[in-house]
């Protein structure tokens, strides 16, 4: 009898692990890769918390960086599911070598570019002719070839004809938020940002003006499934909502805008 309850029991347990073991297999922790514009990540690490209650099988890790690096990335084979570039030209490159299918990307968000300066040392500052003047010895800005905050603002400033000559003026910097770090730490007097990187330091910096937006091409935020996505069906799932209303309204309260839209 005794020999026959020890058996029954080792059963009972062995049918529980089963059990469990076939329900995790159904239901298996999935970790989804999104390669994401530095700009956005205030917006997306709160985004991330949200979305992972209510997919409690899923956890979003961010790869925070340059567009142009994570580009870079992406081409070499450092796994992704999805990029959020800060320029369309990263988008389109990944799509033109085949990596990312063009019905799979669409335009997402859009921005502004605008000057800012340690807090309270921005008033003197109307327009970009003023950074000839001496109120600003060193300006910052993202590193145009691989930093589209870097790129729009070398075009604006090329427009206005002041590229060149506010070379000895220039530190540049690996991505938008060093920008920020640096006009922050008070190390540079000046430096383009996004208009949302700029609304999340208030405390520290002041927006002195936004460029003008005919001197720099739209500012278009494209988001894309790349097509080696190890999760597809979860990839489409964070695919489609970042283009619902939820989402798209929690981007607006860190200072995005949508395309073609005010």
């Amino acid at each position: 009898m005794k020999r026959n309850a020890i058996a029954l029991m080792m059963a009972i347990i062995m049918a529980v692990v089963l059990a469990a073991c076939g329900k995790e297999s159904a239901n298996p922790k999935v970790e989804l890769t999104i390669s994401a514009a530095a700009s956005l990540t205030d917006a997306l690490n709160e985004l991330k918390e949200g979305y992972e209650k209510e997919h409690p099988g899923v956890t979003l890790l961010f790869n925070y960086g340059a567009s142009g690096s994570l580009q870079q990335q992406i081409e070499q084979g450092a796994p992704a599911d999805l990029f959020l570039s800060a320029a369309t030209k990263n988008m389109d490159a990944l799509v033109e070598r085949g990596l990312i299918d063009e019905k799979d990307r669409t335009n997402l968000l859009s921005n502004e570019l605008v000057l800012v300066t340690p807090e309270g040392k921005g008033d003197s500052l109307g327009s970009v002719q003023d950074l000839l003047s001496d109120e600003v010895g060193k300006l910052a800005i993202g590193i145009p070839e691989s930093v589209p905050a870097g790129a729009y603002a070398k075009e604006a400033l090329t427009n206005a004809g002041l590229w060149e000559q506010l070379q000895d003026k220039s530190v540049q910097a690996k991505d938008v938020r060093q920008v920020l770090q640096y006009v922050e730490t008070g190390n540079v007097d000046a430096g383009f940002v996004y208009r949302s990187d700029a609304l999340q330091s208030e405390s520290k910096t002041d927006i002195a003006f936004a460029a003008d937006p005919g001197s720099y091409k739209p500012i278009l935020y494209p988001i894309g499934m790349i097509k080696a996505n190890k999760h597809e069906k979860q990839a489409r799932e964070l695919y489609d909502y970042l283009q619902t209303e939820e989402a798209l309204n929690l981007f607006v309260k860190y200072g995005f805008s949508l395309p073609n839209q005010p």
